[in-house]
């Protein structure tokens, strides 16, 4: 018996070890062209040009993601056999630091062009004629050199003391190198950047350059909210229909790239704290989010409680269209999402207002915010006996004394455990702001995740700060609202 036990023993050690050396032999897929895609499973940013090709391809499964950064984790997880995006996506630098290859370039050539809302003219042929000079000059070939083949940058012109144009808003919907990316001291540089931080010079405009996703991005687009959307575009007929192009800049291929398999990519605990917090001062990205989400916040909270106070006085109301109305409203703010809310906002109430997006986030949290604690202040009020307002009343006190010195502080004791949790339920729908493009927490995150590749480290960071900024608001609140004192 003890042998027996000693033999299966050895067989489970050593199992794991023949299943290893057996898959040595097994051959990797080589991919060498699109025709060999067939029966494999292929990544892609949902809504690129590539999503629209293979989605009609039943011998191909199309793995979507909402990022390059997510296409490499599908490889690396073995989610995706292949990822799919521009040839110019990935440097060799890149590519040798994320563990991955370039198995092969797609058939198909793009213009590439920079996006504009539908009917722009003016705006497209004064883009169209930089482009034009730009390439007369010499100066467009050096840019493009520059980024993907590292010769020397031609000289940026020096901007007027006064811009006479206004202010050129653009959004991009990338985040990598060499096409557009964020870079040292929070200055967006790049192929793409270079050339219309150009343009704006050119024009006498100032220059400004936010991230977005492509989707929310036309949306910005054809709503006004910004001048130019760039991501490396395709120029394709289908996206003619929903903007204009300006005159193609470049010319590019698709690139299809897999696991490096005899290359090894993992990196230690040190040198990812490095690359994704040090490494051009990424931790400013995570400090600024910081603030800007604490400062939506506490500004949201301070507008919707007292937003709050009159929704509670409705509710509380004798008469019955002031009731009726407060309850509408809150069947309107529960039945639907914030995030549909605060686009709703944003694109079409006040898009045209010219006011910030952190303005109209604050707004549409307050919105939000004010029906919940307007219910919280309602409930809390009812909880406390009609006995209590009846005795203050008896001793000789005015309604509005009694009200403010016997029935407040004990419905702040009842209600304030329920406030407390709304406050931090508030704090953390703020990480949907990235939509209408505000550097929040959740952003700063996607924005380092998009540079480095590494997912762990900036959410990891992400998450602690959301844990401590939810701890410091209930201990905020309990030290202004002492449970013994109220």
């Amino acid at each position: 018996m003890i042998q027996l036990n000693r033999i299966v023993f050895a067989i489970f050690v050593s199992l794991p070890l023949m299943l290893a050396c057996s898959g040595g032999g097994e051959k990797v897929q080589e991919f060498k062209s699109e025709a060999d895609l067939s029966g494999h499973v292929l990544s892609t940013s949902a809504g690129n040009y590539f999503d629209n090709k293979y989605a009609g391809r039943d011998d191909i499964t199309l793995f979507l993601v909402n990022s390059e950064a997510d296409g490499i984790q599908a490889l690396r997880q073995g989610l995706a056999d292949v990822h799919v995006t521009d040839e110019v996506a990935f440097p060799k630098d890149a590519r040798d630091q994320l563990g991955i290859e370039l198995a092969f370039r797609g058939e198909e050539q793009f213009e590439v062009g920079f996006a504009l809302q539908k009917g722009n003219n003016a705006l497209r042929a004064e883009l169209n004629r930089f482009i034009e000079a730009s390439k007369a000059d010499g100066t467009l070939d050096a840019i493009i050199n520059h980024w993907l083949n590292g010769t020397p940058a031609p000289p940026m012109p020096a901007a007027a003391a006064t811009a006479r144009g206004g202010a050129f808003k653009c959004f991009t919907a990338i985040n990598m190198e060499p096409v557009c990316f964020l870079g040292e001291g929070g200055q967006w540089k790049g192929m793409d950047t270079d050339i219309l931080r150009r343009f704006a010079i050119w024009s006498g405009r100032d220059f400004q350059m936010s991230f977005m996703d492509l989707g929310s991005g036309i949306i910005a687009l054809n709503t006004g909210q910004c001048d130019v959307v760039n991501a490396c575009l395709y120029v394709t007929e289908e996206r003619k229909k929903s903007v204009d192009f300006t005159t193609p800049y470049y010319l590019c291929r698709g690139g299809y790239f897999v696991l490096d398999r005899d290359r090894k990519s993992g990196m230690g605990l040190k040198e990812r704290l490095e690359m994704n917090l040090l490494a051009e001062s990424r931790w400013k990205l995570i400090t600024d989010g910081l603030w800007e989400t604490l400062r939506i916040t506490l500004l949201s909270i301070l507008l919707g409680t007292l937003l709050g106070i009159g929704v509670c006085a409705m509710l509380r109301s004798r008469r019955k269209w002031a009731r009726k109305a407060a309850t509408l409203y809150g069947a309107f703010i529960q039945g639907i999402p914030t995030l549909v809310l605060l686009l709703i906002m944003f694109y079409v109430v006040l898009s045209k207002s010219g006011v910030s997006g952190t303005l109209v986030a604050v707004v549409t949290f307050a919105m939000c915010f004010a029906w919940s604690a307007g219910s919280i202040f309602d409930t809390s009020i009812s909880s406390v006996p009609a006995g209590q307002t009846e005795a203050g009343l008896s001793l000789g006190l005015t309604p509005l004394k009694t009200f403010v010195g016997i029935v407040v502080p004990q419905a702040l004791r009842k209600g304030l455990p329920l406030y407390s949790g709304e406050c931090v339920a508030l704090l953390k729908s703020t990480s949907i702001v990235g939509y209408i493009a505000i550097m929040d927490l959740t952003r700063a995150s996607d924005l380092i995740r998009s540079r480095t590749f590494d997912a762990f480290i900036p959410l990891l960071v992400v998450t602690v700060a959301y844990f401590v900024l939810a701890w410091l608001i209930r201990l905020l609140l309990r030290l202004l609202f002492p449970r013994k004192a109220a």
